[in-house]
């Protein structure tokens, strides 16, 4: 799920539904930049958010020991909001920023992470993922 987009920042579709690179409306293009871009009838509609981060990007958390690859970014803050108060309040990250969903690991286990941009670093250390289901991700160039 790329997220809620409010109905005037494309065209009056609100929810985008990404699985992989298509949405349920057409192509997701990422732009080398970072800028999610969604191709609607034939048009390119814009998300106002840009994401840091790309998808297959490796990334680590700034705070916690552990390292995943990114698999779908939301451009803003989309999980519940019982996850969001569970976060001790002093820690918590704004919510108007991008969050990645990634495939994690640490070195005693795997697990989907959902992290915001802020907490976020790339990992330039060239080792693999080994998350289990990294395998069945499958990003196009």
């Amino acid at each position: 799920r790329l997220g809620h987009i409010p109905p005037h920042e494309i065209g009056g579709i609100a929810d985008v539904v990404a699985t992989g690179t298509h949405t349920a409306f057409g192509p997701l293009v990422f732009a080398p930049w970072g800028e999610a871009r969604i191709v609607v009838n034939g048009g390119t509609a814009m998300l106002k958010t840009r994401a840091r981060y790309q998808l297959g990007q490796v990334v680590r958390h700034r705070k916690h020991p552990f390292r995943g690859v990114v698999f779908d970014v939301d451009p803003e803050f989309s999980n519940t909001n019982d996850w969001y108060e569970a976060i001790p309040e002093d820690s918590r990250p704004r919510k108007d920023q991008p969050f990645y969903h990634l495939l994690a690991e640490n070195d005693e286990s795997y697990y989907v992470a959902y992290v915001s941009e802020q907490n976020l670093v790339a990992d330039y250390s060239g080792e693999p993922v080994r998350h289990p289901d990294g395998s069945a991700l499958v990003f196009a160039a």
